[in-house]
């Protein structure tokens, strides 16, 4: 398992779970959860963060103490226009050039806005971006972005911080099998059972935030998503046994009194 990578573009990364910094009461509790969780891709909401702030204690001061990959991503830009900006922004200031891609079409559901993802991921990729774009889980926008030349998709599970779980599995197991970049569930997984299920289904990872941040012990929850990854993954690598309707023995009959 040590050579099971997940590589995004120039990075590679030997966790498959990537989590968010949102929602946690203190920095301390983020720093204690993002231990637990074991991953090395740590996503930031750019626009509701000081990434300058660098202070011994302040959040940026966590996540530039080298352990993580910071993914900037562009939560809360409802236009292409103002993803991109976010994007350009994130990188004059250091933080690098992965990015995770959101323009969010509905202010209700937080569904991404499909028509402008497509806008903003065709720029950024052509200026250099290692970009992974939230999306609705639809094989076709999954396509076309990956044709656009965006390093991964990350269709969304249920809506955001919803806790719902996997609503549609073959939508995903359709993305997973006609892309041949990196498959990511973001949004909707709210325990460790249905991470472990977007692994078996045969995603290459999972984001998430809500789910660790808003349980009631937010470092236990962690372990156990990543736990629930790792088990996952291991399973789809190994090969579930068929289903059948009937029982199948599990000891051989030879050898029975009367036989």
């Amino acid at each position: 398992m040590s050579q099971d990578v997940l590589t995004l573009g120039r990075y590679t990364f030997q966790s498959r779970l990537f989590v968010g910094t949102g929602k946690y009461h203190d920095v301390d509790e983020t720093r204690r959860a993002l231990e637990a969780s074991g991953a090395q891709v740590v996503t930031v909401a750019l626009r509701r963060i000081n990434l300058k702030d660098r202070g011994e204690g302040s959040m940026m001061s966590l996540l530039s103490s080298g352990k993580y990959t910071i993914l900037p991503n562009t939560a809360g830009c409802y236009t292409a226009d103002e993803a991109v900006r976010t994007c350009r922004l994130a990188r004059e200031l250091g933080v690098g050039d992965l990015v995770k891609l959101e323009v969010i079409g509905d202010q209700k559901t937080l569904f991404p806005d499909n028509e402008a993802t497509l806008e903003a991921a065709r720029v950024l990729v052509n200026e250099g971006f290692t970009v992974l774009p939230y999306c609705i889980d639809d094989p076709i926008v999954c396509r076309k972005l990956e044709d656009i030349g965006c390093a991964a998709v990350m269709p969304l599970a249920a809506p955001i911080g919803s806790g719902l779980g996997i609503r549609n599995p073959y939508n995903l197991m359709i993305i997973r099998e006609q892309s041949k970049v990196p498959v990511i569930v973001d949004a909707g997984v709210g325990t460790a059972s249905e991470a472990a299920y977007a692994m078996e289904l045969g995603c290459d990872g999972v984001l998430m935030n809500t789910a660790i941040a808003g349980a009631k012990n937010p470092i236990l929850m962690a372990e156990a998503m990543r736990d629930g990854v790792s088990a996952g993954r291991k399973a789809f690598l190994a090969g579930r046994i068929p289903r059948k309707l009937y029982a199948t023995a599990s000891s051989p009959a030879d050898g029975l009194l009367g036989r």
